[in-house]
């Protein structure tokens, strides 16, 4: 077990190395010279084209650029917005709670419809099964922006029941003008969630054990919950920890549409006016927090199915 989780966490230090190597060289692959592109393609004069080159390094070899960059990002230092004039840190930090608890309102939505609808279609064969099938069917095949404009046009102009925009204040404020957004979010995900579900849930009821099970007289309760259910978990939190995942990157689509103050609406307005030093953040940022949540889900596997321990234990 010590060697497996070394192994990961070491995995986990190569692919973050690599990723920050990849961000910091965009600048660099840029068209044109970084100071040009860091300015934002404004004029300049010569010094203050010189403090450019001197804030970034830009004087010095390449790999010496990206040490010196690397070691503050580790001290916590993403350096200085360009569009917004403050500390990238600081920059990022004010908008990540919201962006935190839209994440964590989608994944409880995600998780309670999907599992719900999964179990429900499992287990009732025929026209419920059908009518699940069909409604997340057209709830895959829907986009998350699609969805916000269909939720806004429905349930903020016509109804008036959630605000259009912002982020909201206190719990109370951020579930009034996050859950539209959470919806959004979770619309596309929940109809996969539940397909899986219900896929897993067969596979399960198919099971040998489980018919064992009910000829010896177990209450049809106990069967799905001890003995299809649990079995069924592993799949389900993997598909799980991989949308949460995902939630990283389709906040920025969502958060764009209904004017949410996040870290995903950072990254698009960074994007859209050459904000580099934010850009270069946000990237690492999320796909750390990707690679995190994954180990994390492997790190969850063996305890929802002991059969996948990394020590061979379960399975034997």
């Amino acid at each position: 077990m010590a060697r497996y989780f070394l192994a990961r966490f070491l995995g986990l230090a190569m692919v973050l190395l690599a990723t920050s190597f990849l961000v910091f060289s965009a600048i660099h692959l840029a068209p044109g010279d970084p100071v040009t592109f860091l300015l934002k393609g404004h004029p300049a004069t010569p010094e203050a084209k010189a403090a450019v080159r001197a804030q970034y390094h830009l004087d010095d070899p390449f790999l010496s650029q990206y040490a010196q960059w690397l070691g503050d990002v580790c001290a916590g230092d993403f350096g200085r917005s360009v569009q917004f004039r403050q500390d990238v840190g600081a920059l990022i930090a004010s908008r990540l709670p919201t962006t935190l608890f839209l994440i964590g309102y989608a994944a409880l939505l995600i998780v309670l419809a999907g599992v719900l609808l999964g179990i429900v279609a499992a287990l009732r064969p025929g026209f419920v099964d059908r009518f699940v099938l069909i409604g997340t069917g057209v709830a895959t095949a829907t986009p998350s922006f699609v969805a916000s404009i269909g939720l806004v046009s429905v349930f903020s102009v016509k109804l008036g029941w959630f605000p259009t925009f912002g982020g909201g204040q206190g719990f109370a404020g951020r579930v009034e003008h996050l859950t539209l957004p959470a919806v959004a979010l979770a619309f596309t995900l929940s109809g996969l969630l539940a397909r899986v579900t219900r896929s897993s849930m067969l596979d399960e009821l198919a099971r040998e054990h489980v018919e064992v099970a009910r000829a010896r007289g177990v209450a049809e309760t106990d069967v799905v919950r001890r003995h299809v259910l649990r079995n069924a978990l592993g799949p389900i939190v993997t598909v799980v920890g991989t949308m949460i995942a995902g939630l990283l990157v389709t906040t920025s689509i969502v958060e764009t549409a209904f004017s949410v103050p996040g870290v995903g609406g950072l990254l698009v307005s960074s994007v859209n006016v050459k904000d580099f030093p934010v850009v270069q953040a946000v990237t690492l940022l999320t796909v750390a927090a990707f690679v995190l949540v994954n180990l994390v889900v492997d790190l969850l596997q063996p305890l929802v199915d002991p059969r996948l321990s990394p020590t061979g234990r379960g399975a034997s």
